[in-house]
């Protein structure tokens, strides 16, 4: 579900006193500090890495516990959630390959591997000229559907997957980076009740700069 831009129309009637508060030096500063918020990295993994979070991110791990290769993060008020993840480098599959076969693997983690339950519609490579994390060796970003259940239950919901890879056999490590946006949630979902209130929900574009800013401070995360 895309944002929708609002657009403002001056009126030629305005009165000075509305002029001199929508110009305001107080009103432009705190809009300039509310976007410089929004461009702060955020640290990842104690700060071996850190990327730039779309907005109303909520780190889970206040709410549960994380697996130590896990970042885990859910939108404050839809049911769409991102996951940084470190695994192990699949040096048997190449490009764009690897992509696919870390959707399969999530796909079958999700139980969604029976016929028609997923399916990737796109896999492209990012340009390493505009990423912060050159020294991978190549980086894709894949997108596809996936009919998932919520904590184990019956019903399961239609979710676009949009998975960003980045690969770095130098520390035999894959870094994976998911951002589930359900589509069409069943009313028998525990999910149900958030897809009824979605408000400012995260966008494509917020995934790709969070791609574009994930930045590497310490190798020896890797052991």
């Amino acid at each position: 579900m895309a944002a929708v831009r609002v657009t403002c129309i001056r009126r030629a009637n305005n009165s000075p006193e509305e002029e001199e508060d929508k110009l305001s030096p107080e009103r432009s500063s705190g809009l300039v500090e509310m976007q410089s918020r929004a461009d702060q990295s955020h640290p990842l993994f104690g700060g071996a890495l850190s990327a730039v979070l779309p907005h109303s991110a909520k780190d889970t791990s206040e709410l549960r516990e994380i697996p130590d290769n896990q970042e885990v993060f859910v939108h404050e008020h839809t049911d769409q959630s991102l996951i940084v993840e470190l695994v192990e480098y699949q040096s048997q599959v190449e490009n764009e390959d690897a992509a696919r076969y870390h959707f399969e693997d999530i796909a079958g983690s999700n139980k969604a591997l029976e016929p028609d339950a997923f399916e990737v519609t796109s896999v492209v490579p990012l340009s390493k000229s505009e990423l912060s994390l050159s020294d991978c060796s190549s980086a894709w970003m894949l997108t596809g559907t996936q009919c998932v259940s919520k904590f184990n239950e019956e019903a399961r919901n239609s979710v676009t997957l949009h998975l960003g890879l980045f690969r770095l056999p130098q520390f035999s490590t894959d870094v994976l980076i998911t951002f589930n946006d359900p589509q069409r949630i069943s009313p028998d979902s525990s999910s149900a009740a958030s897809a009824e209130t979605h408000r400012q929900p995260w966008t494509v574009q917020d995934f790709q700069h969070l791609l574009q800013t994930l930045t590497l401070h310490n190798p020896g995360l890797f052991g």
